[in-house]
């Protein structure tokens, strides 16, 4: 079973910066679409980018455009979402999941597994 760890997550001021990193537990990591999550405090969770196995091709909330971009390296077992121009209501947990889909294109994303997420905090 793939298992998903976040990191760098934190506090910062709005307009600053964060880089958060998953990475997966096997090489079947790279078989997966990966997706980021952005879950407010008390709301639901929403995917905010998402990149398929090869990393051609990547997706996101139009809420995050152009601010956040997401990668990975295959060879690290690891997707990152670079998160610049951070605004207050860019706060929350942020969790990155696989697709239950097996060398699936992404779209639909339909979770499979998740990681225990990162908090991210903006202050204005």
């Amino acid at each position: 079973q793939l298992q998903l760890v976040e990191s760098g997550g934190g506090s910062v001021q709005a307009g600053g910066s964060l880089s958060l990193s998953c990475v997966g537990s096997s090489d079947t990591f790279r078989s997966y679409c990966i997706a980021w999550f952005h879950q407010p405090p008390g709301e639901e969770r929403n995917e905010v980018a998402a990149i398929t196995t090869s990393g051609g091709t990547t997706y996101y909330a139009d809420s995050v455009k152009g601010r956040f971009t997401i990668s990975r390296d295959n060879a690290k077992k690891a997707v990152y979402l670079q998160m610049n121009s951070l605004k207050p209501e860019d706060t929350g947990r942020y969790f990155c999941a696989r697709d239950s889909y097996w060398m699936g294109g992404c779209r639909p994303f339909r979770p499979g597994s998740w990681g225990q997420g990162t908090q991210v905090t903006v202050s204005s």
